[in-house]
């Protein structure tokens, strides 16, 4: 996989015109965009058809925590509108991750990756919910990946910092999508557990997630070049 595969940049905007003008401006730099709830409920699913429609893979990240049927339901929405992938809640255990899974199958593009511990969270956190069996955060990412692979996912989504782990649990099949992830030197915004695009990828990651260090510069597709220039390093 080249560098610029492994990228996907956060359309993390509350409005389409914003996500339009950003991927205009990106071009043939980017192949990938991840759309989460607040881009899609502000514009619907017709911004998922026209990435598609421009032949960019899109990462559908709902974070799917419902019934099974109900998940079920929104993960064949998500494979008929061409999605590359979509997002399950692992914490909701073995019966909700099997029906993403199952309901991907009719589907042979879309992959279905389970989220562990959002990348915001800290053991603190975990105890306020009364995750307490964990001995760490990291000890949590693990257990959840394991249970979500069991499931028959395709990948999971956790923070840099626990990709390496991660890869010698797991092996060298699944993917393993990093959000959190930021330049050298910069800040890591809401994100507790972070990590550069480099070290995620070292470490065993197969897709990093960027967002502000693309979005919020004065030059998108610059700054996008920056992120690749340190995956080749």
């Amino acid at each position: 996989m080249d560098a610029t595969s492994r990228i996907i940049v956060a359309l993390d905007f509350d409005d389409r015109r914003a996500a339009d003008d950003l991927v205009a401006r990106l071009g043939e730099e980017c192949r990938f965009y991840k759309v989460g709830l607040e881009l899609l409920t502000a514009a619907g699913p017709g911004l998922i058809e026209s990435l598609v429609g421009q032949g960019k893979d899109v990462f559908l990240d709902l974070k799917l925590f419902e019934i099974p049927n109900s998940v079920a339901g929104a993960v064949r929405v998500a494979g008929s509108l061409g999605v590359s992938m979509v997002t399950v809640h692992a914490m909701g255990g073995t019966g909700i991750v099997s029906a993403a899974v199952e309901a991907a199958r009719d589907f042979p593009g879309l992959r279905v990756l389970a989220l562990t511990v959002v990348t915001s969270m800290t053991a603190a956190d975990l105890a306020d919910v009364g995750v307490t069996g964990a001995a760490s955060t990291e000890d949590q990412v693990v257990r959840l990946a394991r249970l979500a692979r069991g499931a028959g996912c395709h990948g999971v989504i956790a923070s840099p910092r626990e990709a390496g782990r991660l890869r010698g649990a797991l092996g060298p099949d699944p993917l393993i999508v990093t959000p959190g992830v930021t330049l050298p030197g910069e800040s890591s915004g809401g994100h507790a557990r972070s990590g550069t695009p480099r070290a995620a990828v070292a470490a065993g990651a197969s897709h990093v997630v960027v967002g502000r260090t693309v979005t919020r510069s004065d030059d998108p597709a610059a700054a996008f070049r920056l992120v690749r220039a340190d995956l080749e390093r």
